[in-house]
């Protein structure tokens, strides 16, 4: 069954940041959920190729994740950073804007329940706003250094993002607190099953990226400091093998 066949209740539920791009062409998933992707578009108006374009976006979010079994301690600063800024840094910056719209939307339409998750939406803006400049920083400050080897220069500089690590930590144990530790409710609608799917995203892919780089790129760049700082054995004397 291609992803034209299933309901776009199933789609938002199953694939994170599907609400984003339904969103973009807006189909309804909520109240309209149990309609089928392809039905959907048509009834908007769309043609064979807006709908092939739809499936094709949905099919580049289901399909990316890391490829199995890549051990990024064994790979060049170049390529993890790489790796960072195309699976982490993008889709923060793509993810979150999303999100922020979902919980404002269920913090709109359920704020009187006793599980509606209220302030969410605000937490997630300034979750947004403390990534933005932490990601700013890395890229014009400090993935820059790393990539020219100028390892010992950045032990300041890693100083500081590991801090600020901390505060995202901190901001996702907030996250938890706000929303149940992410658990829905019973008789969820759809936009709050797709918000938190895409909340347990979020925490999963930040976490990763946090330990990719606190403990592989920023620890590879302190050995190499340190062992660019060793004096070197030997005494050095030319009567010496």
């Amino acid at each position: 069954m291609t992803f034209q066949d299933q309901s776009l209740g199933q789609l938002a539920r199953r694939i994170p940041g599907a609400t984003r791009i339904f969103h973009d062409y807006a189909l309804d998933f909520c109240c309209g959920g149990k309609q089928t992707l392809r039905d959907a578009a048509l009834e908007k108006g769309l043609d064979a190729t807006a709908i092939d374009s739809i499936e094709a976006r949905l099919l580049a979010l289901h399909d990316d994740a890391a490829p199995a079994g890549q051990d990024w301690n064994t790979a060049t600063p170049a390529a993890l950073i790489d790796h960072i800024l195309t699976r982490f840094h993008a889709r923060h910056r793509e993810e979150l804007p999303e999100l922020i719209r979902l919980a404002r939307r269920v913090e709109q339409v359920h704020g009187d329940r006793p599980d509606c998750p209220l302030g969410l939406a605000d937490h997630l803006t300034e979750m947004l706003g403390e990534l933005e400049t932490h990601m700013q920083k890395e890229e014009q400050v400090l993935f820059p250094m790393l990539t020219r080897g100028m390892h010992a220069a950045a032990g300041r500089p890693i100083t500081v993002m590991r801090m600020e690590h901390d505060d995202h930590g901190v901001a996702l144990q907030r996250l938890a607190t706000l929303t149940n530790d992410i658990t829905l409710p019973r008789a969820a609608c759809n936009t709050w099953r797709a918000l938190y799917l895409g909340l347990r995203a979020l925490r999963e892919g930040l976490m990763e990226h946090i330990h990719l780089e606190n403990n592989v790129l920023f620890e590879s760049a302190i050995v190499s400091a340190v062992d660019a700082a060793a004096p070197a054995t030997g005494c050095g004397c030319a009567g010496h093998a």
